[in-house]
Protein backbone atom coordinates (compact mmCIF):
# COMPACT_ATOMS: atom_id res chain seq x y z
CA UNK A 1 0.00 0.00 0.00
CA UNK A 2 2.62 2.33 0.63
CA UNK A 3 4.29 1.84 -2.70
CA UNK A 4 1.03 2.90 -4.67
CA UNK A 5 0.17 5.64 -2.34
CA UNK A 6 3.71 7.15 -3.41
CA UNK A 7 3.26 6.48 -7.20
CA UNK A 8 -0.25 7.93 -7.06
CA UNK A 9 0.43 10.86 -4.65
CA UNK A 10 4.25 11.68 -6.87
CA UNK A 11 1.96 11.17 -9.91
CA UNK A 12 -0.42 13.74 -8.74
CA UNK A 13 2.59 16.29 -8.37
CA UNK A 14 3.40 15.93 -4.51
CA UNK A 15 7.02 15.79 -3.45
CA UNK A 16 7.06 12.56 -1.28
CA UNK A 17 9.34 11.38 1.25
CA UNK A 18 8.99 7.46 2.15
CA UNK A 19 10.81 4.87 4.18
CA UNK A 20 11.22 1.13 4.58
CA UNK A 21 13.16 -1.06 6.56
CA UNK A 22 13.81 -3.24 3.79
CA UNK A 23 16.32 -1.29 1.90
CA UNK A 24 15.63 -3.41 -1.00
CA UNK A 25 11.93 -3.00 -1.37
CA UNK A 26 12.19 0.53 -1.17
CA UNK A 27 14.88 1.25 -3.39
CA UNK A 28 12.32 -0.43 -6.25
CA UNK A 29 9.69 2.21 -4.70
CA UNK A 30 11.96 4.89 -4.73
CA UNK A 31 13.01 4.21 -8.87
CA UNK A 32 9.41 3.03 -10.05
CA UNK A 33 8.31 6.33 -8.89
CA UNK A 34 11.24 8.30 -10.04
CA UNK A 35 10.74 6.42 -13.31
CA UNK A 36 7.38 7.92 -14.16
CA UNK A 37 8.69 11.26 -13.79
CA UNK A 38 7.82 11.94 -9.88
CA UNK A 39 9.49 13.80 -7.07
CA UNK A 40 10.84 11.32 -4.43
CA UNK A 41 13.39 10.72 -1.61
CA UNK A 42 13.65 7.98 1.16
CA UNK A 43 15.29 6.78 3.97
CA UNK A 44 15.05 2.80 3.28
CA UNK A 45 17.40 2.40 6.67
CA UNK A 46 14.76 3.35 8.85
CA UNK A 47 13.32 1.64 12.12
CA UNK A 48 9.63 3.80 12.73
CA UNK A 49 9.56 1.90 16.18
CA UNK A 50 12.48 3.89 17.02
CA UNK A 51 11.54 7.82 17.93
CA UNK A 52 15.11 8.51 16.81
CA UNK A 53 14.61 7.58 13.17
CA UNK A 54 11.62 9.20 13.26
CA UNK A 55 13.58 12.22 13.95
CA UNK A 56 15.78 11.41 11.88
CA UNK A 57 12.73 11.26 8.91
CA UNK A 58 11.21 14.18 9.71
CA UNK A 59 14.26 16.16 9.47
CA UNK A 60 15.35 14.32 5.81
CA UNK A 61 12.00 16.05 4.85
CA UNK A 62 12.17 19.56 6.25
CA UNK A 63 16.26 19.37 4.42
CA UNK A 64 14.84 18.51 1.22
CA UNK A 65 11.38 20.03 0.68
CA UNK A 66 11.74 22.81 3.75
CA UNK A 67 7.96 22.07 4.96
CA UNK A 68 5.21 19.25 5.74
CA UNK A 69 1.94 19.57 3.90
CA UNK A 70 0.70 16.12 4.44
CA UNK A 71 1.76 12.95 6.63
CA UNK A 72 0.18 9.41 5.28
CA UNK A 73 0.94 7.21 8.51
CA UNK A 74 0.52 3.94 6.25
CA UNK A 75 3.61 1.87 8.10
CA UNK A 76 2.55 -1.21 10.48
CA UNK A 77 3.80 -4.20 11.01
CA UNK A 78 1.66 -6.75 13.48
CA UNK A 79 2.34 -10.23 14.66
CA UNK A 80 -0.74 -12.88 15.12
CA UNK A 81 -1.51 -15.46 17.59
CA UNK A 82 -4.44 -16.79 19.76
CA UNK A 83 -5.31 -15.33 23.19
CA UNK A 84 -3.49 -17.92 24.93
CA UNK A 85 -0.45 -18.10 22.93
CA UNK A 86 -0.25 -14.16 22.66
CA UNK A 87 3.00 -13.59 24.45
CA UNK A 88 3.57 -10.28 25.78
CA UNK A 89 6.26 -9.59 23.83
CA UNK A 90 4.37 -9.93 20.88
CA UNK A 91 1.08 -8.08 21.53
CA UNK A 92 3.63 -5.31 22.57
CA UNK A 93 5.63 -4.78 19.85
CA UNK A 94 2.16 -4.88 17.65
CA UNK A 95 1.15 -1.96 19.49
CA UNK A 96 4.24 -0.22 19.00
CA UNK A 97 4.67 -0.91 15.40
CA UNK A 98 1.22 -0.24 14.59
CA UNK A 99 0.47 2.39 16.97
CA UNK A 100 3.12 4.30 18.84
CA UNK A 101 4.69 5.01 15.24
CA UNK A 102 0.81 6.97 14.17
CA UNK A 103 1.53 8.17 17.41
CA UNK A 104 5.45 9.42 17.61
CA UNK A 105 5.20 10.83 13.33
CA UNK A 106 2.20 12.33 13.95
CA UNK A 107 3.73 14.32 16.90
CA UNK A 108 6.96 14.94 15.55
CA UNK A 109 5.46 16.96 12.67
CA UNK A 110 2.67 18.62 14.19
CA UNK A 111 4.74 21.81 14.67
CA UNK A 112 6.01 21.99 11.48
CA UNK A 113 2.09 21.97 9.96
CA UNK A 114 1.18 24.32 12.68
CA UNK A 115 4.03 26.44 11.26
CA UNK A 116 2.89 25.64 7.44
CA UNK A 117 -0.56 27.35 8.08
CA UNK A 118 -2.44 23.62 8.43
CA UNK A 119 -2.19 20.42 7.16
CA UNK A 120 -3.62 16.64 6.80
CA UNK A 121 -2.77 13.45 8.62
CA UNK A 122 -4.24 10.60 7.59
CA UNK A 123 -3.39 7.50 9.47
CA UNK A 124 -4.00 3.78 8.49
CA UNK A 125 -6.39 1.92 11.18
CA UNK A 126 -8.31 -1.56 9.85
CA UNK A 127 -11.35 -3.33 9.47
CA UNK A 128 -10.05 -5.40 12.20
CA UNK A 129 -10.70 -2.36 15.06
CA UNK A 130 -14.48 -2.75 14.29
CA UNK A 131 -15.27 -6.55 13.18
CA UNK A 132 -13.86 -9.41 15.07
CA UNK A 133 -12.06 -12.68 12.79
CA UNK A 134 -12.58 -16.31 14.26
CA UNK A 135 -10.19 -16.99 11.87
CA UNK A 136 -7.18 -14.90 12.25
CA UNK A 137 -5.53 -14.21 15.66
CA UNK A 138 -5.81 -10.68 15.53
CA UNK A 139 -5.97 -9.57 19.28
CA UNK A 140 -3.20 -6.98 19.49
CA UNK A 141 -3.81 -6.19 15.88
CA UNK A 142 -7.28 -4.84 16.63
CA UNK A 143 -6.59 -3.63 19.61
CA UNK A 144 -4.12 -1.23 18.28
CA UNK A 145 -5.86 -0.46 15.10
CA UNK A 146 -9.27 0.61 17.38
CA UNK A 147 -6.82 2.95 19.06
CA UNK A 148 -5.85 4.46 16.65
CA UNK A 149 -9.16 5.75 15.28
CA UNK A 150 -9.96 6.81 19.03
CA UNK A 151 -6.26 8.67 18.76
CA UNK A 152 -7.60 10.30 15.52
CA UNK A 153 -10.28 11.99 16.38
CA UNK A 154 -8.70 13.38 19.52
CA UNK A 155 -5.90 14.81 16.98
CA UNK A 156 -8.36 16.28 15.01
CA UNK A 157 -10.17 17.83 17.95
CA UNK A 158 -6.94 19.23 18.95
CA UNK A 159 -5.59 20.60 15.20
CA UNK A 160 -8.73 22.32 14.04
CA UNK A 161 -8.03 25.34 15.46
CA UNK A 162 -4.43 24.90 13.71
CA UNK A 163 -6.07 23.47 10.40
CA UNK A 164 -4.68 20.29 10.79
CA UNK A 165 -7.16 18.03 9.69
CA UNK A 166 -6.84 14.23 10.82
CA UNK A 167 -8.55 11.38 9.42
CA UNK A 168 -8.69 7.65 9.62
CA UNK A 169 -8.80 4.73 6.64
CA UNK A 170 -9.46 1.55 7.84
CA UNK A 171 -8.81 -1.06 4.54
CA UNK A 172 -10.78 -4.48 4.72
CA UNK A 173 -8.46 -6.96 2.89
CA UNK A 174 -6.08 -5.91 0.88
CA UNK A 175 -3.31 -7.97 -1.36
CA UNK A 176 0.34 -7.81 -0.13
CA UNK A 177 3.11 -9.67 0.87
CA UNK A 178 1.64 -9.96 4.44
CA UNK A 179 -1.77 -10.98 3.46
CA UNK A 180 -0.66 -13.62 0.88
CA UNK A 181 -0.42 -16.78 2.99
CA UNK A 182 -3.99 -16.54 4.40
CA UNK A 183 -5.32 -15.77 0.88
CA UNK A 184 -3.57 -19.13 -0.37
CA UNK A 185 -6.12 -20.61 2.11
CA UNK A 186 -9.33 -21.21 0.61
CA UNK A 187 -11.21 -21.51 3.43
CA UNK A 188 -9.68 -18.13 4.98
CA UNK A 189 -9.95 -16.73 1.30
CA UNK A 190 -13.89 -17.86 1.21
CA UNK A 191 -14.43 -16.34 4.84
CA UNK A 192 -13.12 -12.90 3.61
CA UNK A 193 -15.04 -12.86 0.16
CA UNK A 194 -18.35 -13.75 2.47
CA UNK A 195 -17.99 -10.09 4.05
CA UNK A 196 -17.97 -8.35 1.20
CA UNK A 197 -20.79 -6.89 -0.54
CA UNK A 198 -18.19 -6.27 -3.47
CA UNK A 199 -16.68 -9.57 -4.02
CA UNK A 200 -12.93 -9.42 -4.30
CA UNK A 201 -9.85 -8.58 -2.45
CA UNK A 202 -8.89 -5.08 -1.99
CA UNK A 203 -5.69 -3.95 -4.17
CA UNK A 204 -3.16 -1.37 -2.99
CA UNK A 205 -4.41 1.09 -4.87
CA UNK A 206 -7.59 0.77 -3.64
CA UNK A 207 -6.54 2.51 -0.47
CA UNK A 208 -4.07 5.19 -2.28
CA UNK A 209 -6.78 6.74 -4.48
CA UNK A 210 -8.93 7.23 -1.12
CA UNK A 211 -5.60 9.08 1.02
CA UNK A 212 -4.80 10.91 -2.26
CA UNK A 213 -8.32 12.28 -1.38
CA UNK A 214 -7.59 13.27 2.44
CA UNK A 215 -4.38 14.58 1.06
CA UNK A 216 -6.33 17.37 -1.13
CA UNK A 217 -7.67 19.91 -0.85
CA UNK A 218 -11.06 18.54 -1.98
CA UNK A 219 -11.17 17.22 1.13
CA UNK A 220 -10.80 20.52 2.98
CA UNK A 221 -14.10 20.93 5.06
CA UNK A 222 -13.07 16.73 6.23
CA UNK A 223 -11.59 15.75 9.55
CA UNK A 224 -12.17 13.29 12.50
CA UNK A 225 -13.53 11.18 9.54
CA UNK A 226 -12.91 7.17 9.60
CA UNK A 227 -13.50 5.78 5.80
CA UNK A 228 -14.00 2.05 5.46
CA UNK A 229 -12.56 0.89 1.94
CA UNK A 230 -13.69 -2.46 2.57
CA UNK A 231 -15.49 -3.86 -0.24
CA UNK A 232 -18.72 -3.41 2.26
CA UNK A 233 -17.65 -5.85 4.31
CA UNK A 234 -18.56 -3.76 7.74
CA UNK A 235 -21.34 -2.31 6.53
Amino acid sequence: MGRAAATLFAREGARVVGCDLDKQSGEETLRLVRQTGGQMIADNECDLAKPGHVAKLVDLALTEYCRIDVLYNNAAMAWFGWVPEMAHEMFRRTIVSELDIVFWLSQAVWPHLIAAGGGSIINVASKAAKRANPLLPSVAHAAAKGAVISMSRQMAAEGGKHGIRVNTISPGVVRSKQTEPWLNDPKWHEYALSQMFLKRVGEPTDIAWCALFLASDESQWITGAEFAVDGGSTA
